[in-house]
């Protein structure tokens, strides 16, 4: 189990997964809405949430339905952390990961690094440049 996994487990509230096997798990049985309750704890905007996970309205209805997260939402809300867990790791803190994660970016077009989550593509160009970060070639 890496650190990503046990972190990942204390941030959701449930047993660490083991393996992307059971991180795929997850996603797949879907997340309880109140997964965003918890990522609203980690410091993460309502607003980033919206534009991010789930737009709020429709977080609205599912918790007034007691529904889960839909597949997709499941992902996004487990990408979302997961960069939030390496960023984190890379700069020490909530408060810098977050402060980084929020501002425009020469490296990724001005774009924050926030923007690029909404998509499995943005995602891993974001955390490609946590990679070269950590490994000393950009600032």
């Amino acid at each position: 189990m890496t650190a990503l996994h046990q972190q990942l487990g204390e941030w959701l509230g449930v047993r660490p997964p083991e393996s992307e096997q059971d991180v795929l798990n997850l996603i797949e049985r879907q997340l309880p809405a109140s997964a965003i309750n918890r990522l609203l704890t980690l410091g993460v905007t309502r607003s980033e949430v919206g534009a991010l996970v789930i737009p709020l309205r429709t977080l609205q209805h599912r918790r007034s339905r007691r529904e889960k997260l839909t597949v997709e939402e499941s992902d996004r809300l487990l990408r979302l952390m997961r960069v939030l867990s390496q960023t984190e790791s890379l700069y020490g803190s909530r408060e810098r990961a977050l402060a980084w994660l929020r501002r425009p970016n020469p490296r990724l077009a001005n774009r924050s690094p926030f923007e690029l989550l909404k998509t499995d593509a943005g995602s891993r160009i974001v955390e490609e440049l946590l990679v070269q970060i950590d490994e000393g070639m950009f600032v």
